[in-house]
Formats: structure tokens, C-alpha cells, sequence
């Protein structure tokens, strides 16, 4: 044991406040959201823990949809369930779990965990002979024996949480200057105090925690442990890290069944957290800003790190073809006037990848021909057109054609050896795919035949169903495994690593179905929709042929270009209206100030020019609140709230830059501000 918690220890008053049951010694919380089946493993852990303590156990379900609650009940009779009708977050529930504690100490566990046997009565003991600690937690170790860095951490002060945006903690992990957050400049085995531990395993006393009012709301997910440790350092308490017991953490499994985006809600609440505490470091708080949007930028980058090679050979190819063709036409390499570079060279790569970008054949899965050339078609006008208001370089609309062309064939040829390779790979390997279905409950035994039928699992390698229906009872059908429902769909495509999904219609879904879809499709799987499975082998010829996916309607909100599009109409608006039409605004408006702050909010990105009501449950839309908007237009100013989300609900599945023209000149012309 660290000498320095030793001496604390003396130093510090043990009297305790006593909880309303002095029989249960440990009140067990745990929140659960759609992970039944690593419950149950994690209430096994539990109940077979070597112990005389009494404990209970409190499980507060976020209103999930595998009917953890159904399921587990019969066989943990011994368990308080608090079913909820909504998901409140992390925080609120297991607040809701403590005002229902009776333990001397309280145990805040994630259901993705398996206890040790020796964890409970090693962690009491540790508790008990350490009375000035007031939170603790021990070794978290991932399901392969590997330890979890986030278990023991600093808080992210000024430096630390520089250290950690900027990459210097993962440059220099054994420097304590720079490894302050995940503090691995220390040992893993020994005990010691840390400024925080993982909010998936933390134990503490329960009277202290509801001294300080349990975790802060505020947080959704991610930042409510780091919080609420900082909560116990200002109240003169102590936190521990404990080396002598551990839990197993199969981290993220709540998050990873769920459409959750945890990199927002991770960055989201390290804001919330610098906020709160240290709001009077402007400067601060500014770098915090740049370097969360960096990182958070950096993350959604990664998600087309695909399409970035096939980008630079193609500016590299356009370029080249540029070299090509001077010398061809004036026979020498660098045939312009010396003003000329490195100019051209910088223009030909910003129109080339612009129109390649605006046609969609960066970041939209997979590659097209067909887009290639109506890219660099773009291109070829674009550039023609440039040298009509740029005299200086209209040099020769002969080297133009040649340079376009070259870069055609070349950035064909390219797009030629990689589905080429993808597929001498596949072979090479003797890659079977991986499809999943998307089925209605009352089709799941039609599945089941089509695979036995057709001898499915010869040919590929099944990873399971999605429900269309909301609640589904099992993990299994027969020997299909059930993956979830639709809300499953967008994150589980990508766990699972599914190649090819299988989606048996259902007409009065074809909306929702249509635009989830879309957003799996964004993550370059191939999709088939079909009403038989016979529809299946000729959709998979489709595909391989047309090199597109011929089923799906393009919701353009989660187009790439179209996202820019519209954000670049936003500034131009939002700048326009803050500068050259800001006298005008402040003549006619006499809410001003109110109107000028929406306009502020339109430059920040909270909203849009165009775009939905805003109601309670706006983060499910992928469109941002908008100052104007399709409800905007109804003569009943008590609109139903049904009624907005069908009109909330038809921009985001129809939207495009002509309804947003649409809307907002007949808002004009209508006088709505």
C-alpha cells in the first residue's frame, strides 16, 4: 500500500453518516440499455462472489428494446428492477438507483463487466481500512488480460487535456509532464490516489455520493465519472486506484448497440466538464475548442481514410497529365511562361477534386465510372471557362482536352486495379461474406427456410437478423442470431463487419428503411432489397455490373457534398446578414437582438437558414432546427406535435437545394421572420 494514502489516512476524520438499512453492507447500481445477454454474465459474476456481506442488486434499465428486464427477472429474482420509459443517460439513471440504495456502500457497475469472486469483500475491506476514501476503483482489464489505460486518470486541466487533444500523451507515455491522463507513467500494480477512475466500476460511500447530489445531469454519456470525482476533490474527499482485485470490461458494448455517436458525446461532454470548471480560462477554453474540433474532425475523417489515396492519384494523375501535354504540345515539360507555376497546378487539383467531389464520387462509397466522367466533364468546362476571365493563362484549350482526357483514362485505370484487386484478394483468401437480413418478425421463419433452401451457409457467412419490429424476445430464432431491431442497423453493420445486407420489404416502412439504409450504404456494404430471395442472386449480378446500388433512394442531408452545400449557404446567409444587411435588419426588425442571435446560431452550425421545427427529440433528425421550415407554413399556429414530425420527417427524407429554395421564398413572400 502507497505511503501516502497510509498518512492520510491518520490524518483524516472516519465518522460516518449511517444509511437507512444497516443489514445490506453494498447497494450494487447498474444501468443497462440493450445488453441482456452481458447482464446476465455480469449478474452470474455477482451472485457467485465469495462473500458473507450483504449486498443488493438495483438494475435501472434505459428503456431498451431486447427485454432485458422480461428476460432477466425469472432468473434473478433477487434483483430490484427499475424499468424506465425513456433512455435518460448514464447519469440520470443511476441517480435514480441511488435514491434507492440502502447500503453502506454503493457500487457503480457497468453490465459489461464480470466481476472477480474476491471483488466485493476485497473492495469493502480496502474501504473500510481506508476511511478517508471516499470513492475507489481497481484494475479494469479488457476480455483478452490487456489493462484498460481510462481506469485510473487525471483530470483535464489546461495541460492535461492539451497533452491528450494534441497527441503529446500518446508521444510520451511514460513522461509524467505529458501522460497526466491516463496516468501511465505510473505502475498498474501498485495502489495509489488518482484524481479519477472509469465510470464503469466505481465503489464508494454511499452517503458521501448523495451528499454531493450523485452524478451530474448535464451529461448524457461520457465525462459524468471524471465529473463526478472533481465533485468529491472539492468536497476534501479522496479517490483510489486499487491494484488487488479486477473486473473483466467489454467496453462499449451498451454504446455499440445503440445509434448512438459516442466521438460527439465524448467530446461533447469534456466541453461540459472545462466549462463548469474552468470557464474563467478564456484562452483555455479556446484552445480546447480548436483542438476538440480538430480531433472531432480528424474522427470523421477517418471514416472515408478510403478515398484519400484514390484522391491523390488523381490530382497526382492530373497533374502529370498537365506536364504531358505542354511537352506534347510545345515540346518542352514546363511549356507556359514562368507566372503560369506553380499556379496551373494549384487550379487543376482544386477543380478536379471539386467537381469530383461535387458529383459524388469522393466519400460516397464506392467508385463509379459513370461519376468519373461527369467529374472531370466539370472539370473541362470549368477550366475552358476560366481562361474567358483569365487571359493571361488561356494558353491552349488543345493542351485542356489532352490534359482532361489523360486524366480520364488513368484515373479509370486506377479505379480498373482496385476493384480488380479487391477481387483477386477476396479470392485469394477464399473470403466468404458476411450478410445479415432485415426481416419483420413474421417473415424470420421464411429466412430460416431460404437458408436451408438455398444452402446459405455453404456460400456465405451469416451473422444474423434485423427486426424491423421494435421489441424482439430472443437472441436467437432456431440458430439465427437476432441483432437487433432498426435502430441496430447503423452501428452493428460495421461491428459485425457485414459485407451484404438482405432486406426483405415492408411497404409501410419503406421511409425509415429507405434512410437507414442509406446510412449503412454510406459505410460501402451492398445492399439488396427483395420481396423473394430468388430477387437475391439477380440484384447480386446488378451490383458487380453497375458498380452502384440501383435500390437506393439518396437521402442528400447524409451526402457529403451536400452537407457542405448547405453549410456554405448558411455562412454566406448568416455573414451577409451580420455585416452588409445589419442596418436594414436593425431598421425593419424591432426584435433585432432576438433575430440577430438566431443569425449567430446559423454561423455557429447550431441551425440552419432552412431546415426542421425544433422539438424535444431533435438529435434522432440528421437536419439541423431551421429559421425557416415546412411547419412554419400551417394556418393552425397549435400545430400537433404528430403533425411537425411528419413535416420534420418529409424535409429530411426530400430534402435538396430546390425545396430549400422553395421554402424560404415562400417565406418571403409570406413575411415569416
Amino acid at each position: 500500500m502507497a505511503q501516502e494514502i497510509q498518512n492520510n489516512k491518520d490524518n483524516l476524520n472516519s465518522t460516518e453518516i449511517s444509511v437507512s438499512n444497516k443489514n445490506v453492507d453494498i447497494s450494487i447500481v447498474i444501468v443497462n440499455y440493450n445488453v441482456r445477454d452481458y447482464l446476465n454474465d455480469c449478474l452470474k459474476s455477482i451472485y457467485q462472489s465469495k462473500t458473507n456481506l450483504n449486498f443488493e442488486v438495483i438494475i435501472v434499465d434505459n428503456n431498451s428494446n431486447d427485454n432485458s428486464c422480461t428476460y432477466l427477472k425469472p432468473h434473478f429474482p433477487q434483483a430490484k428492477f427499475i424499468e424506465l420509459n425513456e433512455n435518460l443517460g448514464f447519469a440520470k439513471a443511476n441517480n435514480l438507483g441511488f435514491k434507492q440504495a440502502s447500503g453502506k456502500y454503493v457500487l457503480i457497475l457497468n453490465p459489461d463487466t464480470i466481476v472477480s469472486t474476491d471483488t466485493l469483500q476485497t473492495m469493502y475491506d480496502f474501504m473500510e481500512e481506508h476511511t478517508e476514501v471516499t470513492l475507489a476503483g481497481c484494475k479494469v482489464l479488457n476480455p483478452d488480460g490487456t489493462f484498460q489505460l481510462p481506469c485510473r486518470r487525471g483530470f483535464p486541466t489546461p495541460w492535461t487535456a492539451f497533452s491528450k487533444l494534441f497527441g503529446l500523451q500518446k508521444l510520451f507515455p511514460k513522461s509524467k509532464l505529458f501522460a497526466k491522463y491516463n496516468q501511465t507513467f505510473r505502475s498498474i500494480d501498485e495502489t495509489y490516489y488518482v484524481d479519477a477512475v472509469m465510470g464503469a466500476f466505481m465503489f464508494a460511500r454511499l452517503d458521501k455520493i448523495l451528499e454531493i447530489g450523485g452524478f451530474e445531469e448535464k451529461f448524457f454519456m461520457y465525462g459524468e465519472d471524471l465529473d463526478l470525482c472533481y465533485r468529491i476533490y472539492q468536497n476534501n474527499g479522496k479517490v483510489a486506484y486499487f491494484h488487488q482485485t479486477s473486473i473483466i470490461h467489454i467496453k462499449g458494448e451498451s454504446t455499440r448497440r445503440s445509434s448512438i455517436d459516442e466521438t460527439k458525446h465524448f467530446y461533447q461532454a469534456m466541453e461540459i466538464f472545462v466549462k463548469k470548471y474552468y470557464s474563467n480560462s478564456k484562452i483555455f477554453l479556446l484552445i480546447l475548442h480548436f483542438g476538440i474540433f480538430i480531433r472531432s474532425f480528424i474522427a470523421h475523417l477517418s471514416n472515408y481514410k478510403k478515398d484519400f489515396p484514390v484522391i491523390f492519384l488523381d490530382l497526382l494523375i492530373a497533374n502529370i497529365s498537365l506536364l504531358f501535354s505542354t511537352t506534347f504540345k510545345f515540346e518542352r515539360l514546363f511549356g507556359f511562361p514562368n507566372y503560369a507555376y506553380p499556379t496551373v497546378f494549384i487550379v487543376i487539383s482544386l477543380v478536379v477534386f471539386s467537381s469530383q467531389f461535387a458529383v459524388g464520387e469522393y466519400f460516397e462509397g464506392e467508385h463509379s465510372y459513370r461519376k468519373l466522367l461527369f467529374g472531370y466533364l466539370i472539370s473541362f468546362f470549368f477550366l475552358s471557362a476560366l481562361t474567358y476571365f483569365f487571359k493571361n493563362y488561356a494558353f491552349s484549350r488543345g493542351v485542356l482536352l489532352l490534359t482532361i482526357t489523360f486524366s480520364l483514362i488513368f484515373s479509370s485505370l486506377i479505379r480498373f486495379f482496385i476493384f480488380t484487386y479487391k477481387k483477386s484478394k477476396n479470392r485469394s483468401k477464399n473470403k466468404i461474406k458476411k450478410i445479415a437480413f432485415v426481416v419483420s418478425k413474421t417473415k424470420i421463419n421464411q429466412v430460416v427456410e431460404d437458408i436451408e433452401k438455398y444452402k446459405l451457409n455453404k456460400l456465405f457467412q451469416i451473422q444474423g437478423v434485423f427486426c424491423y419490429d421494435s421489441i424482439f424476445e430472443n437472441n436467437y430464432y432456431q440458430n439465427l442470431k437476432i441483432l437487433g431491431n432498426l435502430d441496430y442497423l447503423l452501428r452493428n453493420v460495421q461491428n459485425f463487419q457485414i459485407d451484404e445486407l438482405i432486406v426483405y420489404k415492408k411497404n409501410e416502412m419503406e421511409d425509415e428503411l429507405n434512410l437507414l439504409i442509406t446510412r449503412a450504404f454510406n459505410k460501402s456494404i451492398k445492399l439488396h432489397i427483395i420481396n423473394q430471395f430468388e430477387e437475391f442472386f439477380a440484384s447480386e449480378i446488378i451490383n458487380d455490373i453497375v458498380q452502384d446500388q440501383p435500390y437506393i433512394k439518396n437521402f442528400r442531408l447524409l451526402l457529403p457534398r451536400y452537407k457542405f452545400a448547405k453549410r456554405l449557404i448558411d455562412l454566406l446567409f448568416a455573414i451577409f446578414m451580420l455585416t452588409i444587411a445589419s442596418p436594414i435588419t436593425i431598421y425593419k426588425n424591432y426584435k433585432y437582438k432576438k433575430y440577430f442571435k438566431s443569425i449567430l446560431n446559423v454561423f455557429k452550425g447550431k441551425f440552419s437558414l432552412i431546415g426542421i421545427y425544433e422539438l424535444e427529440n431533435i438529435q434522432n433528425y440528421n437536419a439541423k432546427p431551421g429559421l425557416y421550415n415546412l411547419a412554419m407554413f400551417s394556418k393552425d399556429k397549435n400545430l400537433s406535435q404528430d403533425s411537425i414530425k411528419k413535416l420534420n420527417d418529409y424535409y429530411e427524407l426530400n430534402y435538396s437545394l430546390a425545396l430549400d429554395f422553395d421554402i424560404l421564398t415562400k417565406s418571403i413572400f409570406k413575411g415569416e421572420k
